[in-house]
């Protein structure tokens, strides 16, 4: 097989078929969540992405979907946005995450900003946010493990 023949938005495809957590199975640790959420950074080096997993009222997944995209440095995150899709899905719980291209995993500001606006948001319909994922290369920061949350 030629893998130079396929186009990159199929072997994406495949991969995070492969191996991303699917739908109806259960995403226990920060370190399950990041290894989970890395393949769909995979074409992200140099575009900031932010992509939600959304969990129903057992914690397993539902969907996993990449909802905004940015520049090299940020990405506009809208509430409205993730809580329409919440209820289009009717997702109790979310998994939140975005990468930095830089590698740099301290979470910004602007990081820590939307992560509250989203929480507030989300409390406002009942839905939890059980932690906000940065991937940064090949390591994590998790929002939950550093009590961000």
């Amino acid at each position: 097989m030629n893998l130079s023949a396929i186009n990159d938005s199929d072997l994406l495809s495949e991969y995070c078929r492969r191996f991303t957590i699917k739908a109806g199975e259960s995403i226990k640790t920060s370190k399950e969540a990041a290894a989970h959420f890395r393949a769909y950074f995979a074409e992200a080096a140099k575009r900031e992405q932010f992509v939600v997993c959304f969990l129903n009222g057992a914690h397993k997944v539902v969907s996993t979907e990449t909802l905004f995209v940015g520049s090299i440095t940020t990405s506009a995150v809208y509430p409205r946005e993730v809580v329409q899709r919440i209820l289009d899905l009717g997702a109790a719980a979310v998994l939140l995450a975005h990468n930095h291209p830089s590698g740099e995993l301290s979470p910004s500001n602007s990081d820590r900003s939307v992560t509250q606006k989203l929480q507030t948001a989300l409390t406002a319909i009942d839905v939890e946010i059980l932690d906000h994922i940065i991937i940064g290369h090949d390591q994590h920061f998790s929002f939950s493990d550093h009590h961000l949350l």
